[in-house]
């Protein structure tokens, strides 16, 4: 048996609708991409949602749009991926890493709290594996902290504090205390990258709550100007009758969602909550089965949450990095790809390069030593589901004292 780590769950309904668009003529961003923003929005329970061609430029355009940069501190977890960094870096702000806290994926938010200072303009909190962060001590923290902050654009004297932008790449879907991820925030980005839960193959997407005295249409606009050249009209809108004509307003960038994709996602919407149940079943027989020898497994569901599934990650008592690669090894070795999130970005030769050392970031080097992250998606079949119980188990009880 090969069980592959996360393929894409594309039907039939996906692929006619790319064939649809395709014959369309409307290639590029149009009227698909325009439908999947509004029902996004919907979604989320937002006013507005804007595509991207992926999550990390979503981040980047909504670091521009708060008008950050130089002499700017932008905050993030030690303990993910480089797309929830690497904007900070592309924008010319500074980039500060947060230990997480012991035994944790998010944030020691002590820690987070004494690292703001006069310059922190933005915090990037991490939904891992689709579990929603404390956005409610982050905000308590933002507050303490309002008379540091000092604003330089009408964006930031709205807010005057702090702005949250959640990194959402996993979270899709995910709820908290009645809410879902995309209205929690100040700001959202969500990745449909070809291994998540709702894909596009290629594609993000950025939501925002409303901010008071900010129109939600002239953020919209400025993304879209963002997102295409700095132009003044998209393709949709020069297709009208004598309607040719357009600015370049700003020397801006290239990183649109076309309708191809678009119809992907809106196919994949459309199914979209039958994907995440599954999810949750999968996640309910990994629990029950590992809980009791314990290991420790990343909680999708509590009372006031639930996650969007996407990831399952588990930790191994006892175990050193090392016996963590075996392990994987031998998985690998009965058919079944597992995969680590993640290697925290301070052990990372780009962020080394900037100054940043593991050896100050003790609790994400810990939970990233033994953890192991177990195939989670929507084409696993409950055989496949049982497949890899058992040979975890029999492989872990070498290692399990």
């Amino acid at each position: 048996m090969q069980i592959p780590f996360s393929p894409p769950d594309i039907s039939d309904a996906e692929i006619d609708a790319v064939s649809a668009a395709l014959r369309s003529g409307w290639i590029t961003t149009g009227p698909r991409t325009k439908e999947f923003e509004k029902k996004i929005a919907v979604f989320c329970g937002t006013e507005k949602a804007v595509c991207f061609n992926s999550a990390t430029a979503a981040l980047e355009m909504i670091f521009r749009l708060i008008g950050v940069g130089k002499d700017d501190e932008i905050i993030t977890s030690a303990y993910t991926y480089t797309a929830s960094a690497s904007p900070v870096i592309h924008v010319g702000a500074t980039l500060k890493l947060v230990d997480t806290a012991k035994d944790s994926y998010e944030f020691d938010y002590n820690a987070l709290e004494n690292s703001i200072t006069e310059k922190t303009k933005i915090i990037v909190p991490v939904d891992i594996g689709g579990v929603v962060c404390d956005y409610e001590r982050i905000f308590d923290i933002v507050r303490r902290k309002r008379e540091l902050f000092h604003t330089s654009n009408s964006i930031q004297k709205a807010f005057g504090r702090i702005i949250i932008v959640a990194d959402c790449a996993h979270a899709f879907g995910a709820r908290k205390n009645g809410l879902y991820t995309g209205n929690i925030a100040d700001f959202s980005s969500f990745s449909f990258h070809a291994v998540k839960n709702l894909t596009t193959a290629e594609g993000g997407a950025a939501v925002w709550r409303n901010i008071p005295g900010i129109s939600n249409d002239d953020i919209y606009n400025r993304f879209q100007i963002f997102s295409l050249h700095g132009q003044s009209k998209d393709a949709l809108a020069k297709t009208k009758p004598g309607a040719w004509e357009y600015d370049i307003i700003e020397p801006a960038y290239k990183c649109n969602m076309t309708d191809i994709l678009a119809s992907v996602g809106l196919k994949q919407l459309e199914r979209y909550s039958g994907m995440l149940e599954r999810r949750h079943e999968i996640i309910e027989k990994y629990d029950n089965a590992f809980r009791p020898m314990g290991i420790d497994t990343l909680r999708h569901i509590c009372d006031n949450q639930i996650s969007s599934g996407h990831l399952y990650l588990t930790r191994i008592p006892g175990i050193n990095e090392k016996q963590r690669n075996d392990i994987i090894v031998k998985m690998a070795e009965h058919g079944i790809a597992c995969n680590v999130h993640y290697k925290p970005l301070p052990m990372m030769t780009a962020y080394r390069n900037l100054g940043f050392d593991i050896k100050n970031y003790s609790n994400a080097y810990n939970q990233y030593k033994n953890e192991i992250t177990l195939p989670l998606h929507t084409l696993l079949t409950d055989e496949e589901v049982d497949y890899i119980i058992k040979n975890y188990i029999m492989i872990l009880k070498e290692y399990i004292k």
